[in-house]
């Protein structure tokens, strides 16, 4: 049941959503950093299930950034198996729930090649769902998207294909790795970071950012209700005025 005091006419299309305090939550926990991962997997099925409660078409989650490479052998390895075991438990849920999903970031690289296979079949499993699309956005980072656009219109220019005069926010737009897909017209980041870490930067242009202290984990439908509520408050302008 939603909140009453909730506009259904007012649903953000698509929310943006960084998971962020699951090292902290172990920590406080005296468990493994890891532990917190594997506990933030409820989190993102609750975040999925008041998704679809309120009707918004796309909800995109960062899973695993360009950065993260950085992090401890032990801890990457964890977790791309981790992405790929959800994959393989939760995908078939997600089909009957009629959510499509599908993958933002550079695919190939240092990815594994059993965990791109795994991508590839969800895609293929859910390509025509239509009720929600999840995005899981897995070796992702705003500034690679930037750069892989740019390389991309630079070697069309080159070909002879593109007129280097004519390039426009549209064109760079047209280059970004899911082009079809709305920009957010909400972010939502937990455990009381005020960042937004390299994630969809061309995207989150004119989202309205809201920033809770709840860690990860500990995240419920009823918190995606909350910042649904407080974007309902805000004034969206998009650079202009409004009549009143």
């Amino acid at each position: 049941m939603l909140p009453s005091d909730l506009d259904s006419s007012r649903i953000p299309r698509h929310v943006a959503v960084v998971m962020d305090g699951n090292g902290r939550w172990a920590r406080r926990r005296g468990l493994k950093r890891t532990q917190g991962h594997e506990a933030g997997e409820d989190a993102l099925f609750e975040a999925v299930e008041g998704a679809l409660e309120l009707g918004v078409g796309y909800l995109t989650v960062y899973a695993f950034s360009t950065e993260n490479w950085r992090r401890p052998l032990d801890e990457v390895r964890f977790l791309m198996n981790f992405n790929e075991s959800i994959l393989l438990r939760r995908r078939q849920e997600l089909h009957e729930r009629g959510v499509r999903i599908r993958f933002s970031g550079r695919r190939g690289g240092r990815v594994p090649a059993r965990v791109l296979r795994r991508m590839e079949e969800s895609e293929e499993l859910t390509r025509k769902n239509r009720k929600m699309t999840l995005i899981i956005a897995l070796n992702y980072g705003g500034r690679a998207e930037l750069v892989d656009a740019a390389r991309s219109i630079a070697q069309e220019a080159a070909a002879g294909r593109l007129d280097p005069d004519k390039v426009d926010e549209k064109t760079l737009a047209r280059h970004l790795y899911l082009p079809d897909v709305p920009d957010p017209d909400l972010l939502v980041r937990t455990s009381g970071e005020y960042r937004l870490s390299n994630y969809l930067l061309w995207q989150l242009a004119y989202a309205e950012l809201y920033f809770t202290d709840v860690l990860w984990p500990d995240f419920r439908r009823e918190h995606l209700y909350e910042a649904v509520k407080t974007y309902q408050t805000r004034d969206r302008r998009f650079g202009g005025l409004n009549d009143a």
